[in-house]
């Protein structure tokens, strides 16, 4: 029998559906804050989410479409593959994620993982260092919303993409022995002549009208957000319920217990158990914490890079058409959460002296994603994702440059030794 036609444990069956009659007795007891939760969820989703991830989710489908992705794939082959062991098109979802935030990365990997893009061990190693909060909600959301201080927002940036970097370090050495995903061998000279190659094969292979292509991303998109939407309302209900019976409370044990080995303020337990579901309510409830500023920003990274079981649970609904695994991924965000909070601690104190209270323009004023005109917002939060994306994709480019040169060289210099 197939691994994925196996029926499930008797007793996992058990546990499963006595939980869910629970959770929804207590549902219909509490439903006044099921209402509040539900209300408040669905606001941040239309107001945030929904005009933020859209245009991006639309523009990805046609992108890939278009070959456009291969053609990036293959001229990025050369720095993605000896640093993090993925295939050159991995560098898409990397960029992607970037602007856009969760879960574009899972959507992306998905997408490459069904056109055969990546091996199933590439795409897990891919998902585990392109999962990454957009820097809107870092800077906006986080720094100035949340913190109300602006210059945090560096700090916050720095620690989560720095760690994000370490983490696909760290996971290029997962399974590498494992055969990789067959890739013609890199010739500089000849690169943008296999770039326009593999764009063309990749627009053939698609075939569909552009009309088509249109169509059916603006209907997948919309449906991919309509599922992240329903996490969203999940979870809020779920928080917002356990919270009113008390029963979130028996997570204060294990979860004061660790932060007191940390060395943090008890008074940041509550604001962790909610991180571990949520990621906008533990980063909120953080924020607002009764604990010296530096370990309130320590748990904000940690919860940031950890995401939440919110969107680890639309990451697990976007992966299931998939054999892709979910067990690296949460390896892979319980190890990013980790270096986030090392590297926060890292960048602090020298960021904090360097920018002192300045901040990007865009963050100037507090809750500028809610009272902010609709028209500069979109400007300002376009304007910083398109700035960060061009960073990433001009770094990996000057990466690989630096990577085909030194090859080239290591060619020459075997050459006139054994020639």
């Amino acid at each position: 029998m197939d691994e994925h036609e196996k029926q499930p444990n008797r007793t996992t069956i058990i546990i499963t559906g006595f939980t869910m009659l629970l959770l929804t007795i207590m549902l219909i007891v509490f439903s006044e804050h099921g209402y509040h939760a539900t209300v408040g969820a669905l606001k941040l989703f239309f107001e945030v989410v929904f005009p933020s991830l859209l245009p991006f989710f639309i523009l990805s489908d046609v992108l890939l479409s278009t070959g456009m992705v291969h053609y990036l794939g293959v001229w990025f082959e050369p720095l993605m593959r000896p640093i993090f062991n993925v295939p050159g098109v991995g560098s898409f979802v990397f960029s992607m994620g970037l602007a856009a935030g969760y879960p574009m990365d899972a959507v992306l990997t998905a997408k490459f993982r069904k056109q055969d893009l990546c091996t199933k061990t590439e795409g897990e190693r891919l998902l585990a260092f392109s999962n990454s909060a957009d820097p809107l909600f870092i800077f906006g959301a986080v720094a100035v919303g949340m913190f109300g201080q602006p210059a945090l927002g560096a700090i916050l940036a720095l620690a989560h993409y720095s760690s994000v970097l370490m983490v696909g370090f760290t996971f290029r050495f997962y399974k590498r022995r494992e055969k990789a995903q067959p890739s013609p061998g890199i010739v500089v000279r000849r690169l943008h002549h296999r770039a326009l190659d593999a764009m063309m094969k990749g627009r053939r292979e698609d075939g569909r009208a552009m009309g088509r292509v249109l169509s059916e991303a603006i209907s997948d998109s919309v449906s991919t957000l309509f599922m992240i939407m329903s996490f969203m309302v999940l979870f809020a209900v779920l928080i917002r319920v356990l919270s009113a019976t008390g029963l979130i409370g028996l997570m204060e044990i294990p979860f004061g217990a660790l932060l007191r080995m940390m060395g943090m303020s008890q008074h940041l337990v509550n604001s962790a158990i909610q991180g571990f579901f949520e990621i906008d309510l533990g980063s909120a409830a953080a924020a607002h914490a009764s604990a010296p500023l530096l370990q309130r920003l320590v748990l904000v990274s940690g919860i940031i890079a950890w995401s939440g079981l919110s969107v680890h649970g639309q990451v697990a609904s976007v992966l299931a058409d998939t054999d892709i695994s979910m067990k690296p991924y949460f390896a892979a965000r319980a190890l990013h959460a980790l270096f986030a909070g090392i590297m926060t601690v890292v960048f602090y104190r020298p960021v904090s002296v360097a920018l002192g209270g300045s901040a990007l323009p865009a963050f100037a004023a507090r809750d500028f994603l809610v009272q902010g005109r609709p028209a500069g917002m979109v400007i300002d939060g376009l304007h910083l994702s398109l700035l960060l994306v061009g960073v990433s994709l001009a770094s990996l480019a000057l990466g690989g440059l630096i990577v085909g040169l030194v090859r080239g060289i290591r060619r020459s210099w075997l050459y006139f030794r054994y020639r």
